[in-house]
């Protein structure tokens, strides 16, 4: 049986990774394949209930390396119980955010250092790495009307930090991405759903039919 594809989604805060997820995961069913569509963190019991305690607003929060263990042992759940057995039956993967999302908000944001952060992925993980990461960028001015729009109700705890922070998330997205031309596919996230769309499937096409 062959191996089935993994596709990560990643950006900042409101650049359209849950939308663009659905539209891909849609087109993926289309062309005949079995396609998981989940997210981080969760995907599973365990990391649905760490994802609670990592983004719920009450109580003080984490500090960074508790922080980024938290994000570690649920992305460890989700690969050992879900991704990598879709993976073995031959499965498409369409996830929303991976490990790139640590390494941007924990590294770039929190200031831990990638080799860390890549050493508990492999401890977790055993290091799985997406056979392809989209990264969807959108002027930080768009994104913050997206968010004000989505976010009636306020920000999660992550999502709400400061405009630096974020801005330091970004950057490092930018950086792995010229960093690691062959796995990650940087997309323009101005314009309609139905664009966005295109641009991704267009990356997507490098991937084996």
């Amino acid at each position: 049986m062959m191996k089935g594809c993994f596709i990560a989604l990643e950006g900042g805060e409101g650049v359209g990774k849950s939308t663009q997820s659905r539209l891909l995961a849609e087109a993926l069913r289309a062309a005949g394949h079995e396609v998981v569509q989940t997210r981080e963190p969760g995907g599973t019991a365990g990391a649905e209930a760490i994802r609670t305690l990592l983004l719920g607003v009450d109580g003080e929060g984490w500090g960074a390396r508790a922080e980024a263990l938290l994000f570690a042992a649920a992305r460890a759940d989700h690969v050992e119980r879900l991704i990598r057995p879709a993976l073995a039956r031959g499965a498409w993967v369409v996830c929303d955010r991976f490990i790139d999302s640590t390494r941007a908000y924990q590294g770039g944001g929190n200031g831990l250092s990638d080799q860390e952060l890549m050493q508990l992925h492999a401890i977790g993980s055993e290091g799985l790495l997406p056979d392809l990461t989209v990264l969807i960028e959108v002027p930080p001015e768009e994104a913050a009307q997206r968010l004000a729009a989505r976010d009636v109700d306020g920000p999660d705890r992550i999502g709400g930090r400061g405009a630096d922070y974020h801005a330091r998330v970004a950057a490092a997205f930018r950086r792995f991405a010229e960093t690691d031309p062959d796995r990650f596919a940087s997309i323009d996230g101005q314009g309609s759903a139905a664009d966005i769309h295109a641009r991704i499937m267009a990356a997507v096409a490098r991937l084996r039919p």
